[in-house]
């Protein structure tokens, strides 16, 4: 059973939303950042960077509570509202290629602690411990986590009704992506999102796990606090609308093997086809792409090999770590390896390509996204999967919809 609460956001007014909403903070590179810290004043980029107020780099805790203060500074310059009434909000964004709807409520920290919302990728301690810290002293969560469930023809059903009528926001960014937002107040309406919820066996997060154990963390300092604490903000989306995309593993070096040692151990492992000039596109699982001195290759995972004892043996991240990025090439640390380096699988070869040759990565390997189906497994397993196994879209915007706690 679970739980998705109505809350009283904060959030911009109608006139300024397509101005303040940012990508999350780390998508940017420094030039970037520069150029909407200075170009836009209200940006989310300026409460989440307030150095850039005083032109100097501020250190992680002093830099906390300036957030704090950027944001409230916002909310006196009436840059944001807050709605008087627990509200929920749909979410819509259209790419090129694909139309996401999503509902933005606030999930509940039991569910997370009691697996109701289950996890499928590892956290880091002090990431985890960090966070909190920031949420704790700056006051709100301003990107939701973002929770995958059953396709539900009830709330498909009463989303598309909603949607006949005028959003609060509609906006396009620089991106070229458009973006939607509905409030929905209606009584009758929140008690069907609220019972349908409950139907609800098991959420799955997609993207969020540090903001999401770090909100778990906050709660056990506030045993006795109101419900804002116990609870964090998700946008959920139907797992049929969930678009999940691979890592590419750029690796600097060949540990010490030359070209032809290389192919020899990865021939004890794979059957090598090598394509030369042209990428070729994996449609099977447990096959690899590599990319190795300026050509392309195919990798066939041998028979011997594919005798798995669980959901994550079998996952392709989890075979290339186990056969190859680690024996063979010595990395352990898949985290912190400065050898290693990811790119998404929404980039094309060329990209790729170019990467490769452009900083010195000796060689490359692809493979084929997983589905939810995988993803899903793992976690009712108990199981995780290495760092860097999934690119999931939607990503998210920062400042369209705040949580205060």
């Amino acid at each position: 059973m679970a739980s998705l609460q109505p809350f009283k956001a904060v959030r911009p007014t109608r006139d300024k939303a397509n101005l303040v909403v940012s990508r999350s903070y780390h998508i940017y590179d420094k030039e970037g950042l520069e150029f909407r810290l200075k170009n836009n004043p209200y940006s989310f980029l300026q409460i989440l960077n307030p150095g850039y107020k005083f032109a100097q780099e501020i250190s992680s805790k002093k830099e906390f509570s300036l957030v704090r203060n950027r944001y409230h500074e916002f909310k006196d310059e009436n840059f944001f509202v807050q709605d008087d009434i627990p509200k929920y909000y749909l979410y819509k964004k259209v790419t090129r290629t694909h139309t996401f709807v999503g509902i933005i409520g606030a999930t509940s920290v039991e569910d997370y602690n009691s697996n109701v919302i289950k996890i499928h990728e590892k956290t880091l301690e002090k990431r985890e411990l960090l966070f909190k810290e920031y949420i704790d002293t700056v006051g709100f969560n301003a990107e939701p986590v973002l929770l995958t469930y059953p396709k539900n023809n009830t709330l498909d059903n009463l989303f598309s009704v909603i949607m006949k009528a005028r959003p609060e926001y509609e906006f396009s960014t620089t991106d070229r992506i458009s973006h939607f937002l509905w409030l929905i107040d209606d009584a009758t309406q929140i008690t069907t999102i609220q019972n349908e919820f409950k139907n609800i066996d098991s959420l799955y997060i997609a993207d969020g796990h540090h903001r999401s154990a770090s909100s778990a963390l906050l709660a056990e300092d506030y045993p006795n606090s109101d419900a804002s604490q116990k609870h964090f903000m998700s946008c959920l989306i139907p797992e049929s609308d969930l678009k999940i995309y691979e890592f590419h593993r750029l690796i600097k070096d060949l540990n010490g093997l030359s070209k032809k040692e290389f192919l020899i151990q990865l021939d004890a492992i794979f059957t090598i086809e090598n394509c030369g000039l042209q990428p070729r596109q994996l449609s099977t699982q447990h096959h690899f792409s590599m990319y190795l001195d300026g050509e392309f290759y195919i990798l066939h995972l041998r028979s011997s090999f594919l005798d798995f004892e669980n959901a994550l043996e079998a996952l392709d991240a989890q075979i290339l770590y186990k056969l190859v990025l680690n024996p063979i090439l010595g990395i352990t640390d898949l985290r912190n390896e400065k050898r290693l380096d990811y790119l998404p699988g929404t980039k094309d070869m060329i990209e790729l390509k170019q990467k490769m040759d452009t900083e010195s990565f000796q060689v490359a390997f692809g493979m084929l996204p997983i589905n939810v189906a995988q993803m899903k497994q793992i976690a009712d397993e108990g199981l995780t999967m290495p760092p860097k196994s999934t690119y999931i879209e939607p990503k998210l915007r920062s400042g369209l919809t705040i949580y205060e706690f």
